[in-house]
């Protein structure tokens, strides 16, 4: 089978379309034929190996799994021993370790049946960054009806959940993103939008139960600003920072410095579980919630797909189609 591997961790020229052994389901795995795979940003720092902190637990010299992509859309092929959640011809959607190639071994637990409304290619964009939307809104920031709510980073993969999420959950909604993307991200319900490059957010006074960062590139201090006497702050993700800790520092710094403020400062890293999965299906059956797919990539140019995410020009999800 054709799938995209790396030796070592590099720019996007280190991966390569080779031919591999198709593999086996084993305990508790299905075997799904891959029809789509998201490009998110896990994929690029695990094909960097930055920030460092990224190596810890994935291989520190070079990448302890060759194969690329953790988002997936296909169909179960065929499944392992004590798997009875899933047969085959099952259309699902979720997480894996590899889902850049024609075929992929999953756990049964980290998918979900596909959501009906949807394609592969938008399913696949959904997997992570769609819960990690709905962790970040629904968990860590509890968004309720009525709140302000500003999304920095609106237009990207998380970020455009986000809004969708947010306004389903009754939220007045800022989005933050460049002029390019406004037009998208007021399409997905925003309320207003913000557009960084005229008019930096974080410097009007505190007004926002909630802020969403998805983008990292401002200290905690401008974001806290902007908070209202009681607000929550939730750190999505790593991005942003130096080499060694990326994003993860502020992460680290909030939690050191919560106890102490009347703010309430979150980090959250998302965990994925096929319960989330359901959630979002059912929100995106029901007409809540939608994908936005970029662009769409053959297997073969997975590396222009790559180097496409870390553009700045991505509205959405980018997504390689198998």
């Amino acid at each position: 089978m054709k799938a995209v591997l790396q030796d070592k961790y590099g720019p996007s020229e280190v991966l390569e379309l080779r031919d591999i052994e198709k593999p086996a389901p084993g305990p508790g795995q299905v075997l799904l034929r891959v029809r789509a795979a998201g490009v998110d940003q896990g994929a690029w720092h695990l094909m960097t190996g930055l920030p460092h902190l990224t190596r810890l637990g994935f291989g520190f010299l070079k990448p302890s799994t060759s194969v690329r992509g953790r988002e997936v859309a296909g169909v179960v092929e065929s499944v392992g021993e004590g798997v009875s959640r899933w047969q085959p011809g099952d259309e699902v959607y979720g997480t894996c370790e590899g889902s850049f190639a024609e075929y992929v071994c999953a756990k049964e637990g980290k998918l979900a049946l596909k959501p009906a409304s949807l394609t592969f290619e938008q399913a696949a964009a959904a997997a992570i960054s769609g819960v990690t939307a709905l962790q970040a809104v629904r968990d860590a920031g509890q968004v309720a009806a009525g709140q302000r709510v500003l999304i920095l980073g609106a237009g990207g993969g998380v970020g455009s959940f986000a809004v969708q999420l947010a306004k389903a959950a009754g939220a007045d909604v800022t989005g933050v993103c460049s002029a390019a993307k406004a037009e998208l991200v007021l399409s997905l319900g925003a309320d207003r939008v913000i557009d960084y490059m005229r008019e930096e957010p974080t410097a009007a006074g505190g007004q926002y139960d909630v802020v969403l960062d998805t983008a990292g590139n401002r200290p905690l201090r401008a974001l806290r600003r902007i908070l209202a006497p009681r607000g929550t702050l939730v750190i999505v993700g790593g991005e942003g920072g130096g080499q060694i800790g990326g994003g993860f520092d502020r992460a680290l710094r909030a939690a050191a410095l919560n106890p102490f403020v009347r703010h309430n400062l979150k980090a959250l890293i998302s965990v994925e579980k096929g319960t989330d999965l359901e959630a979002l299906a059912a929100m995106i059956d029901a007409g809540q919630v939608a994908p936005v797919v970029d662009s769409v990539y053959p297997l073969a140019r997975a590396r222009a797909a790559m180097d496409h995410l870390r553009s700045g020009r991505v509205a959405g999800k980018v997504v390689l189609s198998i």
